[in-house]
């Protein structure tokens, strides 16, 4: 076979660091050959695609230079003493190191099976995958990462508490209430329990409640006549609304107020007798006139020293034998000088009322007259003179209407006083 140009040629001379010149001849324009001088490496052949030559021709390298006991001599100084630098060894098809590497080749890269090149082409197929060398370690989880420990191979697995909100949209236990509602819960419970206890036994010892009301009102009526302005109780004027005759309405005004005094000489002797059971504690007495200056008429509150049962029985009497019917237990009224009832005395009554009440210790009654001081020979009761179809002078005149509308008026006055004290005791 022909030699390519370069492939032979003269020894050209090499220096080294330290000035010493060396030759070599090489095939292949000095790369291949084997060296001659201290200084000099040992090179193989170099192939290129396309030549003809295969890898095998060329001869193995020595186990020295695969794995060289020297440090690599390239770019430094050669060493002493005479002897031949073995220049390391490398794989067949890498490029040959050069003087202008700085990099040192401590141990050579593991040849790698080339591919084979196809047909017509210069460039190699892509090599292989090289599987790491040995058998894969297995991988052990951390146990500072694991979830189980080594004597338990289950998962340990946490729930968080659940929560609630109150009513300020604020997280809460679930299950309880927070420390402060219990407690507050627990003090109003408590305190229910110990007013409810504290009432049952008061009630039990102090016995009926509504009972020791209903007498405390009662006690306090038979007190009104000295704790209650006059005009509170008689006031200066009065109306009725329908209290006249066909329900006309009537207006009233007071002439005279009577002090107030003992029941000595105030009733007929059987009219004092019929009302000794109650007692007599104070008379109340005031005299009024229409608005026309026509009729007068007295009104008086007897205050008595009975209590409630007495009064019922009393009350009870009247109704079922018809005392308050009866012409010689008329009341007698008031007569005031210098008034229109100046002149209003026992012989001018022609109508009258009597009511015993049961809820205060009170007798209200009324009497009335001509303002002109005419006599009546036949009184009438207010409650028949004011019935319909009622023919006598009384009865035609509205007698009994004045009578019994003042009576009325002024026992509500009354009434409304009771629980409601505006002056005390003197």
């Amino acid at each position: 076979m022909p030699r390519r140009t370069g492939e032979a040629g003269a020894a050209a001379p090499t220096a080294g660091r330290d000035g010493r010149r060396s030759s070599s001849t090489a095939p292949d324009g000095g790369r291949d050959g084997d060296a001659t001088g201290p200084g000099t490496r040992t090179r193989y052949p170099r192939f290129r695609l396309g030549d003809s030559r295969s890898a095998d021709a060329a001869p193995p390298p020595s186990p020295s230079a695969r794995f060289p006991d020297a440090a690599p001599t390239v770019g430094r100084d050669a060493p002493r003493g005479g002897g031949a630098a073995q220049a390391p060894s490398r794989r067949p098809g890498a490029p040959a190191q050069t003087p202008t590497e700085t990099t040192a080749r401590l141990r050579p890269i593991p040849a790698a099976p080339e591919a084979e090149t196809p047909a017509g082409t210069d460039v190699p197929a892509p090599r292989a995958a090289v599987p790491p060398s040995g058998p894969a370690a297995p991988r052990t989880p951390d146990p500072a990462l694991s979830w189980s420990t080594p004597h338990d191979p289950r998962p340990l697995v946490s729930f968080g508490e659940p929560e609630g909100y109150d009513g300020l949209a604020r997280p809460r236990p679930l299950g309880g209430r927070p420390r402060p509602q219990a407690v507050a819960a627990a003090v109003c419970l408590v305190l229910g329990v110990g007013l409810l206890t504290g009432a049952v036994t008061g009630s039990w010892l102090a016995g009926d409640s509504g009972d020791d009301g209903a007498r405390s009102a009662y006690t306090e009526a038979g007190d009104l006549w000295h704790s209650v302005p006059v005009d509170q109780l008689f006031p200066p004027t009065l109306l009725g609304k329908g209290a006249g005759p066909g329900g006309a309405d009537r207006t009233w005004t007071r002439v005279a107020v009577a002090p107030d005094a003992d029941c000595a000489g105030a009733f007929d002797r059987l009219l004092a007798k019929a009302l000794d059971p109650v007692g007599c504690s104070r008379l109340l007495r005031a005299t009024y006139t229409d608005a026309t200056q026509s009729y007068v008429t007295t009104v008086g509150l007897l205050f008595t020293e009975a209590d409630a049962a007495a009064m019922t029985a009393l009350a009870d009497r009247f109704e079922k034998q018809g005392l308050g019917r009866r012409e010689d237990l008329m009341p007698l009224p008031y007569t005031a000088k210098d008034t229109v009832a100046a002149g209003f005395g026992a012989p001018q009554r022609a109508s009258w009322t009597v009511s015993v009440l049961t809820d205060a210790p009170v007798v209200v009654y009324a009497v009335s007259g001509w303002a002109d001081g005419r006599t009546v020979d036949e009184p009438e009761p207010a409650e028949e003179a004011v019935e319909s179809g009622a023919a006598s002078a009384p009865a035609q005149a509205g007698l009994g209407h004045e009578a019994k509308g003042l009576a009325d008026r002024v026992e509500r006055a009354l009434r409304k006083n009771i629980g409601t004290p505006t002056e005390h005791p003197s």
